[in-house]
Parts: C-alpha cells; structure tokens; sequence
C-alpha cells in the first residue's frame, strides 16, 4: 500500500513512471498487475491530497470572506 506520509509530488512521478512502463507492454503480467495496484493506491493518495488540499483553500477563503466562484457553483460553498 502506498504510504501516507509521501508527498504529492512524488506520488504523482512515481505514478507517471508507472504508466510509463505499463503503456510500454513488455511487463510480466505479475509485474504488470502489481504496478496497476501500486498505481489505483497512488492515484487514491493523490485525490486524497488533492481533495484535502481543496478542503483547507475553500475553509481559508471562508474565512476571508472570500469564496471562489468554480467551487461556489459546485454546491459546496454554504
């Protein structure tokens, strides 16, 4: 499982570099599918991270009074 405490940024090359070697096709299908299963893992932790990150931006404009308009539309804005 991939770990938490991995920053985005390294998830997203390390998810890169596994779609790389898949979309090259000459991995063993064990080695295939236990690179697909790394990726679902990062991509997960990487909606996760992104999805907090929009969490805190929409709780910091609130608190400045402020709500961006494509999140406002989204129904998640009170």
């Amino acid at each position: 499982m991939a770990e938490k405490n991995v920053m985005f940024n390294d998830a997203m090359e390390q998810l890169e570099e596994i779609v790389k070697l898949l979309e090259q096709g000459d991995v063993p299908l064990e080695e295939a599918l236990t690179l697909y299963q790394k990726g679902m893992e990062l991509s997960k932790l990487c909606h996760d991270k992104l999805k907090n990150a929009e969490t805190q931006l929409v709780t910091m404009m609130k608190d400045g009074k402020e709500v961006p308009a494509e999140i406002e539309g989204e129904g998640n804005a009170q």
